[in-house]
């Protein structure tokens, strides 16, 4: 029931990011920009953010919730990004750097956002702002994924 969930709830989400990805012609720095704004955009107004958190609460009592999760969304979300970097180096946009260390780094401020929304952000003062979260993030993670040359 849950892979059903994932899949009904999230999974359409990574298709569509997969099929802009492989019909995108543009530099890989600005796609990989716009996948990270998708995706915090999400992260910042979706009440299916909650996924990730509920995952994390139960995968001790329940390890095929997080197996499932990482099968059906993890394991493709980071090979997605992994081909967006390999893209980059490949193009000369991007130095090179360990493609499974950059996949992660490009999701971590997503998950720490997702966590941040379901968690903490309740008991916030004011609104956090996801969207400059994320920009932040894009200016930060392009910069030190920028080739020499660029990042000079």
């Amino acid at each position: 029931m849950f892979r059903a969930l994932v899949r009904e709830m999230l999974v359409p989400r990574l298709n569509e990011a997969a099929s802009f990805v492989r019909d995108h012609h543009g530099s890989v720095a600005d796609l990989l920009a716009h996948i990270l704004r998708t995706l915090g955009h999400f992260i910042g107004t979706s009440e299916r953010v909650v996924l990730p958190k509920i995952v994390i609460a139960e995968a001790g009592n329940f390890p095929d919730l997080a197996r499932i999760y990482r099968e059906e969304l993890v394991e493709r979300g980071l090979k997605l990004f992994g081909s967006i970097i390999e893209a980059g180096i490949a193009r000369g946009e991007f130095r090179a750097v360990p493609i499974a260390h950059a996949a992660r780094l490009c999701v971590a401020p997503l998950l720490l956002a997702a966590i941040w929304r379901t968690t903490f952000a309740p008991l916030d003062a004011a609104p956090y702002d996801y969207a400059g979260l994320i920009e932040t993030h894009i200016a930060t993670l392009l910069r030190g994924l920028a080739a020499e040359e660029r990042a000079a």
